[in-house]
C-alpha cells in the first residue's frame, strides 16, 4: 500500500468536524458510537512522512469508522505539516499537543470518557503520538511544552520513530525529503536540544502502557531501534508490547481492511479499558 492508497480507503464522512485552532489544518474529525456515554476515545493521528503532499485525517478514515462501529468514539486529528506556514519546530507538535487537549473542550457535549482515552498514530504520526503520550514529562521551558497536558491511559504506535535520532538517513531516503531534519530545525548535533525533547525514548519512564506494532516487511523504522527502545522503556519501568506481525508491510497495519486488523484492534481495545499492565 501507499500514502495515496490509505487515502483513497472508503469512509464515512464524520459526524463532527470541530476546530481546534484559527489555521485550516487545525481541525479533528470526531465519530461517537450510538447510544448512551460515555464512550471511550481513540485520538488517531495519521503519517504521511510529516509532509502536506502525502498524509491527510482522511488516512485514518477507514479505522476510524471501524472503531466507531466497535463501540469506540474517535478524534482523528489533522496538523499542519511540512510545506505549509507554521509546520515544523515548533508548530507541528504545538499543534498535535492542542489537537489531544481539546478533546476536554468537547468531552462533555459528546458524551466523551476521559478516563478512557488512548492515541494510535502510524507512521509520522506513531512518532507523534508517542510524543503527545510523553510530553507531560517535557519540562516548562520546552519549545514544546503545553501547561495541562491531558493525560491518556495508553499509546500505540505503528511503524513510527521512537527516537528521532536513529535512521534518519533511511528515514528521509524513503521519504525523499529532509524531512526529520526539517521538522527538527536541524541535525541532532545542531539541535540535540530538540530530539531530546521530540523523542519517546528521552522522555521515559511515559508511565503509561505502550504498544509498538511492526510488520516483518517493514521499512521505514528498523527492528533494532524499536527492540532498542523496548528494553529502555522496560528498564525505566514502563510496560511496552511489541507486536510484530508476518507477512506485514509498512502501511497493512494501519489499515482495517487488512489481515493485521484483528490483533490491532485488540490491542487498541485493551489500552482503552486498561487491561494492559500500567
Amino acid at each position: 500500500m501507499t500514502p495515496e492508497e490509505m487515502d483513497a480507503l472508503p469512509s464515512r464522512a464524520p459526524d463532527w468536524r470541530i476546530a481546534y485552532g484559527t489555521d485550516s489544518n487545525q481541525y479533528g474529525e470526531l465519530r461517537v458510537p450510538d447510544g448512551t456515554g460515555p464512550h471511550p476515545l481513540v485520538i488517531l493521528i495519521h503519517g504521511g512522512c510529516f509532509k502536506a503532499a502525502y498524509g491527510k485525517a482522511q488516512y485514518f478514515g477507514a479505522m476510524a469508522d471501524a472503531l466507531k462501529a466497535d463501540g469506540i468514539a474517535t478524534w482523528n486529528i489533522e496538523y499542519r505539516r511540512l510545506g505549509q506556514p507554521g509546520s515544523g519546530w515548533p508548530g507541528t507538535y504545538l499543534d498535535v499537543g492542542r489537537a489531544v487537549d481539546h478533546v476536554r473542550a468537547i468531552a462533555g457535549e459528546h458524551q466523551l470518557d476521559l478516563g478512557r482515552i488512548a492515541i494510535v498514530g502510524h507512521s509520522a504520526g506513531g512518532h507523534l503520538a508517542m510524543w503527545a503520550a510523553a510530553r507531560l514529562r517535557l519540562k516548562k521551558t520546552s519549545d514544546l511544552y503545553l501547561p495541562n497536558a491531558l493525560p491518556v491511559r495508553g499509546v500505540m504506535d505503528l511503524a513510527g520513530p521512537v527516537d528521532m535520532t536513529a535512521n534518519v538517513s533511511g528515514y528521509e531516503a524513503l521519504c525523499a525529503d529532509p524531512v526529520i531534519t526539517s521538522l527538527m530545525g536541524g541535525t541532532p548535533a545542531e539541535v540535540p536540544d530538540h530530539y531530546g525533547q521530540a523523542s519517546a525514548i528521552a522522555l521515559l519512564p511515559l508511565g503509561i502502557p505502550q504498544v509498538l506494532v511492526l510488520g516483518s516487511h517493514e521499512e521505514f523504522v528498523p527492528l533494532s531501534a524499536v527492540d532498542a527502545y523496548v528494553r529502555a522503556a522496560t528498564a525505566a519501568g514502563d510496560h511496552v508490547q511489541r507486536i510484530l506481525i508476518p507477512g506485514a508491510g509498512h502501511f497493512e497495519i494501519a489499515s482495517p481492511l487488512s489481515f493485521t486488523w484483528p490483533q490491532i484492534k485488540v490491542a487498541i481495545g485493551s489500552l482503552v479499558d486498561g487491561k494492559l499492565a500500567p
